[in-house]
């Protein structure tokens, strides 16, 4: 049986991914804005809270179950920055170019080693607006960050960010590879097990 949820995200990239990565589950995933509701403010001070603003918010307007993520690109020499800014990191939220610019500015100079940076995701999924205990899962994708982007896939910070172990940026990996790598996928993988751990 098929379960209708709210994805609580306005972000175009996320809600490609998350299609994609949830095509083969029963649940019916419906974008938070094709039911009017709007982006909340991100106030919390770690994603996990941030994606229970935005999950709670979504379950609270439309009634309905909801999935939230939030995610970031934490860089060590930056010391985690841009992090839970990532998305407005050069000041307008969601400007990926000025973003990037911004964070090849931080680093110019770096060395190789002195790069290291993970991506990270949470996802939060809630019953109801008043559930109080919550499934939460974690992803992170460990790499570093190039001196220059690299590829035309994926968005955010994909151009910028080499995945250990592999010779391509998250930008030049092939969809369907990225969307078995990625922070998003270990966390959505995760959720799945906590979720058939549930039903077993």
């Amino acid at each position: 049986m098929t379960q209708r949820i709210v994805l609580a995200s306005g972000n175009r990239g996320k809600l490609t991914e998350l299609h994609h990565l949830l095509a083969d589950s029963a649940l019916d995933v419906v974008a938070q804005g094709e039911l009017g509701v709007q982006d909340i403010e991100e106030t919390g001070l770690s994603f996990v809270e941030n994606a229970l603003l935005k999950a709670r918010h979504a379950a609270r307007v439309t009634g309905l179950p909801a999935l939230a993520d939030d995610s970031g690109l934490c860089v060590a020499h930056l010391h985690g920055a841009p992090g839970l800014y990532s998305a407005r990191y050069a000041g307008t939220h969601g400007d990926s170019a000025a973003n990037n610019a911004r964070l090849l500015r931080e680093l110019d100079g770096v060395p190789a080693e002195q790069r290291r940076a993970f991506f990270i995701c949470v996802l939060v999924l809630l019953r109801d607006a008043a559930d109080p205990a919550p499934l939460i899962a974690e992803g992170r994708w460990h790499g570093h960050v190039l001196t220059a982007p690299r590829g035309d896939r994926g968005f955010g910070y994909d151009p910028l960010f080499l995945p250990h172990g592999h010779p391509l940026s998250a930008a030049e990996l092939d969809p369907a590879l990225k969307n078995r790598l990625s922070h998003r996928a270990q966390a959505l993988a995760q959720l799945h097990a906590k979720l058939a751990s549930q039903h077993a």
